[in-house]
């Protein structure tokens, strides 16, 4: 199990996202990373989660960072 912020981040990532992620600049993923910390920190909803199952709360914080890099982008999945 990774101990790095981009490699916790990169693992709680679907496959298809970890690809996609892993092929940007170092700089960008730990952007996303320290955002997907941000993440877990700020929403108590995933404090709950994270109770239950930290890999699930860890993997909801990732969608929400990608999804908001995509709002961001101007993409959509």
């Amino acid at each position: 199990m990774p101990t790095d912020p981009v490699g916790r981040f990169l693992t709680a990532l679907d496959p298809e996202h970890r690809e996609a992620v892993s092929g940007r600049p170092r700089a960008e993923q730990e952007r996303l990373a320290a955002a997907w910390e941000r993440e877990l920190e700020a929403d108590s909803a995933l404090d709950s989660l994270d109770e239950l199952s930290p890999p699930a709360a860890e993997a909801e914080a990732a969608r929400r960072v990608i999804g908001s890099e995509n709002d961001r982008d101007g993409t959509r999945e």
